[in-house]
């Protein structure tokens, strides 16, 4: 009997060592998951964010059947990035203009006018991730944002 006895109290023992373990390293985790967000923080307010801008792209949108008149749409696009990358984006700013073409270029008017503007945005910042993954690049901008949008 105090054999079997010993054994179930080294395995309540060892049970206990690793659940007290495991919270420890539980507890440990969150901290420093705080600490991680907090000194995100303090990046982000050492280094403010730069907004890079893309002003009158203009694109004829596609044709309804039946539509003979044509429908175009004005966008000026804007670009979060840090100082790091400010001047990569702004080299960029052509092959961004095209690609913002290219995307935009597929919708009908009234697929335009039905969308919001975050709809847009999440549209044009999937083509611009597509892009750069395909030529295996990584993006310099964080986000894009519209900062005025006309359709006709």
């Amino acid at each position: 009997m105090s054999k079997i006895r010993n054994v179930l109290v080294g395995v309540i023992a060892g049970a206990l060592l690793a659940g007290g373990g495991a919270a420890a390293a539980w507890w440990s985790l969150r901290a420093s998951q705080g600490d991680e967000a907090t000194l995100l923080r303090e990046q982000a307010q050492r280094h403010p964010p730069r907004y890079v801008s893309l002003e009158k792209v203009i694109v004829m949108l596609r044709r309804e059947p039946g539509d003979p008149r044509s429908h175009y749409m004005a966008v000026d696009l804007v670009f979060k990035t840090v100082e790091k990358w400010e001047r990569v984006t702004r080299e960029h700013l052509p092959m961004l203009r095209s690609v913002a073409v290219r995307a935009l270029s597929t919708l009908t008017p009234e697929k335009a006018r039905a969308m919001s503007v975050d709809d847009l945005a999440a549209e044009i910042g999937r083509a611009y991730f597509e892009s750069y993954a395909a030529e295996n690049r990584e993006k310099p901008f964080t986000e894009v944002m519209i900062g005025k949008l006309i359709i006709e």
